[in-house]
């Protein structure tokens, strides 16, 4: 048998258990992958240097299926590598089984989680940028694109990013099938349209048939030898390749076959071939060199923005960690993103307006072992919210900044202002969200992220606030500081309203009135133990947020209280009203969460309670 003759058995395998896949469970995107099943044969059979047994090592090449719908086909190549059997094979989409719907990292060999659609493309770019400038192996990246998702703005976001930062150890394979969803794609089977803004974005492209094998022999050799720029090989494909039933049928997209057993004799039968992948050279990663751990200390009444406190100790991480790596979306002379920039160039990126793509970079990162932390206005991540969904699907570790956050910000008005991301990544699975209101918690939190896993977000304030803390004081990450004692009423706050709450509490204390002062630097994982012992001790509680309602620190501390039969009153102060410009302090007083209000909040809650009682 020749060589091609292999790979078109192998192909027809992949085609024949895609079928088998999904006949299982009656569901799935048998026709999505019989299109690309000729391309990763030939990837799989003689390009692929990954080595099944040891996932872990670093010198494996990467393969990512951005349209990870086509699960059923990627499950078979791992069939065909001996990495996963028969009889796991016809667990698709069966609960308990680590064969999903969409691909997972539930199993060794995927990096990432996929099937939100143009995400993967973004995160192999992540991974190629660790290849070339952290670990500095010559690994490889293949992603498998759809071409439905090359509609998707962020699928251009990486053709930009990738072009620019010249990485040639990535291939894009985009599987040109003509239909989507719901009927033809926009440019069907015009390759043109996709290499020449390929080409266009500073790639090298190819344009096949991506059922001629020699042709896809041809473009992978190409794509391996091109030096400076990566390259996209876009191939013309017949979507249910190989059933006359389905083949290039609009209707069919996610669904299995009517007929899996007439399909499975038309292609030939089923197969048992395997293949032995070839393994990767050896390679370890880069290490950079590292000194001690020096965190930037700040007197106690300093007045310090903690994104600032942010930017510096980060810098200190880096220098102690040669893991850390930093990535900004061209706001770091606001962020402070540019004290590690100096500091440690070779491991800051730029990413530039591209909030997608820098989420997307930190993920493929972390593929790696590294500890991206990523940096941007809090209200612009808002634009890269999928991706860090996706992240948790992922079980990525990745560390995210947002600076001018809240109506505190003052004349940039609203489109700046940032007033619902405590509420979205709280909402994140397994996520962990800060908000420092000095400079040494700031610093300390920064160093707690380093190590923690899951998706990880700080909250930081534009404006200079006074150092509360002393430099050596720990703030582990799950607790909370009671900053002022107090026994008529409890007010909680976070960043900029701790301060305002502080200063309440002052006016409180002339007239008579005892209150507690609770810093939320931790609001997810939240301490309840405090909080409840603020509400036996005061009987109330004042939260008070530069944020809207929903979802913030309110609705965080009434959560610890939600199961009890005797809950405390919460008053609860956020933003109301859509801000607009203003200075700080005249924005915090018409949304009614300054010093003034929190006080007068406090003196007709500790009324009420004493009615009460």
């Amino acid at each position: 048998m020749t060589e091609h003759e292999r790979w078109h058995e192998l192909a027809q395998q992949l085609r024949v258990d895609s079928v088998r896949a999904a006949a299982a469970p009656k569901s799935g995107h048998p026709t999505s992958s019989m299109s690309a099943a000729d391309l990763m044969a030939v990837l799989l059979a003689k390009y692929l240097r990954y080595d099944f047994d040891a996932p872990e090592n670093p010198a494996n090449d990467h393969l990512i299926f951005s349209k990870g719908h086509a699960s059923p086909l990627l499950y078979s190549l791992y069939k065909a590598a001996g990495a996963v059997s028969e009889d796991e094979l016809l667990t698709f989409r069966k609960f308990g089984s680590r064969l999903e719907g969409h691909p997972t990292p539930v199993l060794p060999w995927v990096d990432v989680a996929t099937g939100s659609l143009g995400q993967g493309l973004p995160i192999s770019v992540g991974v190629a940028l660790a290849g070339k400038k952290l670990d500095r192996i010559r690994y490889r990246v293949w992603c498998l694109c759809g071409d439905s998702e090359m509609a998707e703005g962020s699928m251009w976001e990486a053709f930009d990013h990738a072009a620019f930062s010249g990485l040639d150890n990535l291939t894009a394979i985009i599987d040109v099938n003509r239909l989507g969803q719901r009927g033809e794609t926009m440019h069907g089977w015009d390759l043109d349209s996709y290499a020449d803004r390929a080409r266009a974005f500073g790639w090298h492209a190819i344009e096949i048939d991506g059922h001629d094998l020699a042709a896809i022999d041809r473009a992978y050799e190409e794509a391996t030898s091109t030096t400076g720029k990566p390259t996209a090989i876009v191939a013309k494909t017949i979507k249910g390749k190989g059933v006359r039933e389905v083949e290039d049928k609009p209707g069919w997209h996610g669904k299995a076959l009517d007929d899996p057993e007439h399909a499975i004799e038309e292609l030939g039968g089923i197969r048992n071939l395997t293949v032995d992948v070839a393994k990767p050279e050896t390679g370890e990663p880069h290490v950079f060199e590292t000194g001690a751990l020096e965190l930037p200390a700040y007197d106690v009444g300093e007045e310090v923005a903690t994104r600032k406190a942010y930017g510096e100790a980060l810098a200190a991480l880096g220098k102690a960690d040669g893991l850390v790596v930093a990535l900004d979306g061209e706001v770091s002379n606001s962020t402070f993103a540019e004290i590690f920039a100096e500091a440690e160039p070779e491991r800051y990126f730029e990413m530039y307006i591209a909030e997608q793509q820098m989420a997307a970079a930190a993920v493929g990162i972390q593929v790696r072992g590294w500890k991206p932390f990523a940096s941007t206005f809090a209200a612009f991540w808002t634009r890269a919210y999928d991706f860090i969904r996706m992240a948790a699907i992922s079980q990525a570790d990745i560390r995210l900044c947002g600076s001018h956050a809240g109506v505190s910000i003052g004349e940039d008005g609203p489109s700046q202002m940032a007033l619902e991301d405590l509420a979205a990544f709280r909402a994140v699975h397994g996520s962990t969200v800060l908000y420092p209101s000095d400079g040494n918690s700031t610093a300390k939190l920064v160093v707690e992220m380093a190590d923690r896993e899951g998706i990880i977000f700080m909250r930081t304030t534009r404006a200079g606030t006074p150092v509360l803390y002393e430099a050596g004081e720990d703030f582990p990450i799950g607790g909370s500081k009671v900053v002022r004692e107090g026994d008529d009423v409890t007010i909680v706050g976070a960043g900029i309203t701790l301060h305002e709450a502080l200063k309440a509490a002052d006016t409180l204390s002339g007239e008579g009135v005892s209150a507690r002062v609770i810093d939320l630097y931790s609001v997810k994982p939240i301490d309840a133990e405090t909080l409840r012992a603020a509400a036996e001790a005061t009987g109330g509680i004042v939260t008070v947020e530069d944020h809207w309602p929903e979802g913030g620190i309110g609705e965080a501390v009434l959560s610890v209280f939600a199961e009890d039969e005797d809950r405390p009153t919460v008053v609860r102060l956020a933003v109301e009203s859509m801000p607009g410009s203003g200075k700080p302090d005249e924005l915090l007083a018409a949304a009614g969460i300054d010093a003034e209000h929190i006080a007068d909040a406090a003196r007709k809650l500790v009324t009420a309670t004493a009615a009460h009682r």
